[in-house]
This record gives structure tokens, C-alpha cells and sequence, in this order.
């Protein structure tokens, strides 16, 4: 076994080998960009080496350095954990010709796998389902349109070396045909530099599962069972299950046993997941194979007990499988959510910045530990006071819960979200809130054109309908009947003008539009020492318990009985006297005040928010990568005006009207901050 062992990687999944090698006694290297200095993985591992500037090109995507690091350290293995060098042969390779393990599938399996019209031939000679197709590169759009002919609409146009969504284009007709290839041709040259294109025939309905393999260096392949991963937004994964809803036992044995004869054939060892697109008649068809760990890994190893970090390692220092196919267990049911970075209000735009406040649900799960289960795990790269930058992917944390079965997984899981605090940036997570409360997903009746479908207008606070709106209304009286009673029993106070707490409320649920809802509240037998008050609202009484102190923003208790974990904090961006309440994706920003008050209030006249139509603004915080005119310039509406780019996105901004450039505010490189004005029109 090793004894110290270099991680090629940073974030959440750098922690995540780090935490299995100290549960085996290996020492471990983290490798860090200058951004990363301060990050947690750095802090975590035993030993850190800075090996160059932020950008990952500079940094985490160069093979000499890192080799250099692990050479310099004595680091006898390398862990490349998901996305940068993991799936790079020529890295592996490297690896191997310079006397250090790579924990990892062997070169000439990532280079078999790696190509998607090479894999596919390989598994159609595997005896591997395979979608009907030409898997030889297309060479232009007229041929494109007579294959498509041929296969049947509609067809899957796709980049050899596409993945995360970029080369794919879905065409329903010979015109769609015709611009898909040419769109998806020129994208997979400037993405990948790679130009070669093929078409198959598009599922219709599809569902995406894969099945999660291990295997080691004496032969041995196993299946640990399969993943959902159907719930996407533009090919990203966003909600990860297993075991699935939806295929049979005799459908899970046949993907199982397909999957393992295409490791066998290009004698895969290590980790590595054999993705399928599966029809609604649970008919499968292999889509690609990714050699390395997957993200939504924890979900396998809550319903299998294994810890697959460990099983890489083992495998990579050559030892034999610990298990046989008939061990592998497939117990309860796991979910995970990808907490990412990013505003679901703002059209998902990606949110950068430092975390104010990061203060995930309770844990008790945790990484390498397979035998405390049906719980809540977390894993991250970050932590309070942290940074989320601009240069790396958005995701701040993984989420995962085990329940008994679906229900009650789904049941953690809402509750889980509910309790975990971020601040600082935006995150996903009411948009997460409101997939697990669709009836169609507790259903389990859904594809990957679910979000597309159910949310093709983009995401809106008013999508997530609250089972029970009343509930939040008398969550934001008790808080604030609790402040006025410490209020009341504060020393000191002159005759006369002591604070009462008062019992009639009025909770006033403010709007931008100026068209806020006023709801009479009474709050009565409030015991401060038990933290409990009966809560009238509307009719509908509310016995609430919490023993949470005024300055916590999640919040736990009861509700008439029931448990639950709501998120509640003074001020708000517009009104530093509102409370704004959070439970189950909904959120309420509301004054609560005397019915005097609220009288006073309805008075108040309704000041509209300024004018911003003249300038175009940042829509999220970034580097201004280019401002394309210059004042004085005419633009027409729809034309280019600059371009941001965070977290490996690229963002154009158009002008929304004719008109001409009265100033330019931001120069080229700057960092942006969200509503930054960029130019002003005359």
C-alpha cells in the first residue's frame, strides 16, 4: 500500500480523497493554483505545492508540474478525481513511464473510451446495446441530412469529443440537420480541437442511468448498481438518485451485466460508469463511457456501503476485489443535489464572491465512512469565509441523504435544504427545493427534458407554491413576538416607556410592485423559557416550539407537532427591517408591526425603482473579457456590447434598443460586480 499519495485536483473532490487516505494511514499532497491557497483541500491535505496562476490552464491542467510535485514530494501515487487530467491517457501514461501509480483506469482504456465513434464500435463488438447511427465521422452538412434520412427523425447530431453539453444539437428535420452540423462542427473545433461529428438516432423520452463499475488488475469487474440522473438542466446534472425509479430488476441486471463486458474488453481497472440513454419502454443504449470517478459517487456508496475512493486505491496498489457480484448490496434509497453558484432567479448566471456565511445542515453521514448511514452527508471544497472564484466550476457542495426508501429520502432532502445557510453568493438552492416538491418527480415520472419542459421560462419565486403560505406568516410573528419579549424584559427601562410585546400583529408580505399583503396575526400563551406560542392566522392556528436563538438563521422545531427547519434573518437587501422567511424553496420578505402601524404603512406612497433602460448592466459578478463599442457608436438592438466571462462561461450582452453609446463605465479585465453599469445610452 502507498504511503503518500498526490491529489491532481482541487475543490470538493480533493477533500473527498483526502478523507478516505487518512482513514487508510496514507499521507496526502494537495496541489493548488494561486487562487487555491487559502482553499480548504490546501488546509486538509498534509503537505500543499503552489503550481501556478489561477487560470486551470496554468495550473491544474499541467502534467509536468503536478508530476514535478509528486516527484519533489515522494508522493508514490497520483488521485486525478473528476474533470482537469482524470480522463487524460496521455497523463496516465506519463504517470506510469515515470514510476508513479495513477489512481486511475490504465491509458489504453481511457484512450478506447475516451472517443466516442471509437467506443461505440467497441461496445457494439462487446455485444453492447448501441444506438441505431453512422459512428464514422460525417464530413459535411448535405451527408449529414441524407444520414439522418436514413436513421429516421429526429437524430442526435454529436462531437467525438464533446461532453458538458458543448458539440450536441437534436435536429427534427432535414433544415435542423443541415445548421446542426455545421453549429455543432464549429463548436467541437473551437471547445474541443476536435472537428469530427457523427449522428444517432434520438430517444425520445429518455432517461439517462448509468451504472457505476469497479474493477481491478486480476480480472475482476463489477457493477454496484445504477444511478438516476435524468433531473438536467442543459446536460448538467442537477439531482442524482439510486438506486432508479424506473427500470426493472431484470432491465438493472442486463445494463449491469453489458456494462462489465465492456470493461472486460478494454481490460478496465479502477473506478468508471458505463452511462446509458433508456427509453420509455426500458429499452438501454450505450451512450459513453466516463474513466473516472463520477460526482454523484456518494449516492453509490450509501445503497452499496463501499467506499469507492478506497476500492480505487486498493485497486491501483494492486490488490484484488474485496467483494464478489452476489455481495454487492443495494440497500435504501440515496439522493444528492449539486449545490452550485449561481442565481436560479437570474437565469442560473453564475455567482462568485465570498461566502459570508456557509453553514450546511447537521451531518450524520460523512465521506470514507460507509457505516454510518440513512443520515446526511455533505461534501464540499469550501468553507466559511471562503472564496468561490471565478475560474473553476460553480459548485460549492454535493448534498446527499439515505432514506429507508424514496419518500423517505425525498422527505431528508427537503429538510436538509431547508437548513443549509448560504450567504454571500447565490446558490441553486430553492431552485433544488422546488424539483423535489413537483408532483412529477415524487412521482418518479420524469426524463431529461423535465426541466426544459416544466421550466422553460426560466425559474420564478412564484414557481415554488408553499403547501401551507399561512405557515410562513406565523414562523415571522413568533420570531419577531420572541425579539419583543426580549425587548420587553431588557433593565434599565424609564417608567412609563417600557416595551410591551403585545399580542396583535400585522404581517405585511412586501412587494416590488408596491401591491403588498396585509395579514392580521395573533400571537398568545408566547412561554420565552419552553420557546413555544400558539399562533393565529387567517383562522388556522399554529402551536410552535423553538428552542433556536433570535441570532440563528436556520431555525428548528415544531409546528403543531411536526418538525421542521425554516431559515429566517433580519434585513433584507431593500429593507433593513423586514425579516426575510425561507422553508421548502419559498421565501416571504415581511414587516411585522402593530396594527397601527400597519395603518400608517398602507399611506406610505410607493417610490418606483430608478430607471436603469439607458445602460446595460452586469447581469452577474465577472471579468469583463470585452467591451465592443465605444462612445458615440450607433448600436442597433440585438447587437453585441461586451462579453463576461466567470466560471468558465462565457456571457454576451446585447443591446436591448437602438441607440448610441453615451459612455463606457467598465474597461476590459475588470472584475464586475452584479447590476454593475457597463454603458450608458444617450
Amino acid at each position: 500500500m502507498f504511503t503518500k499519495i498526490l491529489i491532481a485536483n482541487r475543490g470538493e473532490i480533493a477533500c473527498r480523497v483526502i478523507t478516505t487516505a487518512r482513514k487508510m494511514g496514507i499521507a496526502t499532497v494537495a496541489v493548488c493554483s494561486d487562487a487555491d491557497k487559502e482553499a480548504r483541500h490546501v488546509a486538509l491535505a498534509d503537505e500543499a505545492v503552489c503550481i501556478g496562476p489561477a487560470p486551470s490552464r496554468e495550473s491544474y491542467l499541467l502534467a509536468d508540474v503536478i508530476i514535478a510535485a509528486a516527484k519533489s514530494t515522494g508522493a508514490q501515487a497520483i488521485h486525478p478525481g473528476y474533470g482537469f487530467l482524470s480522463e487524460n491517457a496521455e497523463f496516465s501514461k506519463r504517470c506510469e513511464e515515470e514510476g508513479i501509480a495513477f489512481i486511475g483506469p490504465k491509458h489504453y482504456s481511457i484512450a478506447a473510451m475516451g472517443d466516442k465513434i471509437e467506443s461505440k464500435k467497441l461496445a457494439g463488438k462487446a455485444g453492447v446495446n448501441c444506438i441505431p447511427g453512422v459512428n464514422d465521422a460525417i464530413e459535411a452538412p448535405e451527408k449529414a441530412v441524407e444520414v439522418a434520412k436514413g436513421i429516421g427523425y429526429p437524430v442526435m447530431i454529436k462531437a467525438s469529443a464533446g461532453g458538458g453539453g458543448k458539440g450536441l444539437r437534436v435536429a427534427y428535420n432535414d433544415k435542423e440537420a443541415f445548421e446542426g452540423f455545421s453549429s455543432c462542427r464549429n463548436e467541437a473545433r473551437n471547445s474541443f480541437g476536435d472537428d469530427r461529428v457523427f449522428i444517432e438516432k434520438f430517444v425520445e423520452e429518455p432517461r439517462h442511468i448509468e451504472i457505476q463499475l469497479i474493477g481491478d488488475a486480476h480480472g475482476n469487474v463489477l457493477y454496484l448498481n445504477e444511478r438516476e440522473c435524468s433531473i438536467q438542466r442543459r446536460h448538467q446534472k442537477v439531482i442524482e438518485e439510486a438506486p432508479s425509479p424506473f427500470i426493472s430488476d431484470a432491465t438493472r441486471k442486463a445494463m449491469g451485466e453489458q456494462a462489465v463486458a465492456l470493461a472486460k474488453a478494454v481490460s478496465y481497472q479502477s473506478a468508471g460508469t458505463v452511462e446509458f440513454v433508456v427509453g420509455k419502454d426500458q429499452s438501454f443504449y450505450f451512450l459513453e463511457m466516463n474513466t473516472r470517478l463520477q460526482v454523484e459517487h456518494p449516492v453509490t456508496e450509501a445503497i452499496t456501503g463501499l467506499d469507492l475512493v478506497e476500492l480505487m486505491i486498493r485497486v491501483a496498489a494492486g490488490e484484488k476485489l474485496p467483494l464478489t457480484q452476489a455481495q454487492v448490496q443495494r440497500k435504501g434509497w440515496a439522493i444528492e443535489c449539486r449545490i452550485n453558484a449561481e442565481d436560479p432567479f437570474r437565469n442560473f448566471l453564475p455567482s462568485t464572491g465570498r461566502l459570508v456565511r456557509f453553514a450546511p445542515p447537521a451531518q450524520s453521514m460523512f465521506q470514507g465512512n460507509t457505516t454510518e448511514l440513512l443520515g446526511v452527508r455533505v461534501d464540499t471544497g469550501v468553507r466559511d469565509g471562503g472564496e468561490i472564484p471565478m475560474y473553476y466550476d460553480s459548485m460549492i457542495a454535493k448534498l446527499i441523504v439515505h432514506g429507508s426508501d424514496r419518500m423517505d429520502a425525498i422527505a431528508k432532502m427537503r429538510e436538509a435544504l431547508n437548513g443549509f445557510v448560504i450567504r454571500g453568493v447565490s446558490s441553486n438552492i430553492p431552485f433544488q427545493s422546488a424539483l423535489l416538491a413537483h408532483p412529477k418527480f415524487v412521482a418518479g415520472d420524469f426524463n431529461t427534458g423535465f426541466i426544459a419542459e416544466n421550466y422553460a421560462h426560466g425559474f420564478k419565486a412564484e414557481d415554488v407554491p408553499h403547501s401551507d403560505p399561512h405557515f410562513l406568516t406565523a414562523l415571522a410573528a413568533f420570531v419577531r413576538r420572541k425579539s419583543r419579549e426580549r425587548t420587553a424584559a431588557l433593565s434599565g427601562q424609564l417608567p412609563g416607556y417600557a416595551v410591551e410585546a403585545g399580542k396583535d400583529y400585522v404581517v405585511i408580505a412586501l412587494s416590488d410592485t408596491g401591491t403588498h399583503a396585509y395579514t392580521q396575526v395573533h400571537v398568545d400563551e408566547f412561554v420565552g423559557e419552553t420557546g413555544s406560542a400558539r399562533v393565529q392566522v387567517d383562522g388556522t392556528t399554529y402551536e410552535i416550539r423553538s428552542q433556536s436563538r433570535l441570532n440563528d438563521i436556520a431555525i428548528t422545531g415544531t409546528v403543531n407537532g411536526k418538525a421542521f427547519t425554516a431559515q429566517i434573518e433580519r434585513g433584507t437587501p431593500k429593507n433593513p427591517l423586514a425579516l426575510r422567511v425561507q422553508h421548502n424553496g419559498t421565501r416571504i420578505d415581511a414587516l411585522v408591526v402593530s396594527p397601527r402601524m400597519a395603518a400608517l404603512h398602507r399611506l406610505m406612497p410607493f417610490k418606483s425603482p430608478p430607471d436603469m433602460s439607458r445602460f446595460v448592466l452586469s447581469p452577474m459578478p465577472g471579468l469583463l473579457a470585452q467591451v465592443v463599442v465605444v462612445p458615440g457608436q450607433k448600436v442597433q438592438a440585438g447587437e453585441r456590447v461586451a462579453v463576461i466571462e466567470a466560471m468558465k462561461m462565457e456571457n454576451v450582452l446585447f443591446a436591448q434598443a437602438d441607440g448610441v453609446v453615451s459612455k463606457v463605465l467598465a474597461a476590459q479585465g475588470e472584475s464586475l460586480s452584479v447590476d454593475q453599469p457597463i454603458v450608458e445610452f444617450a
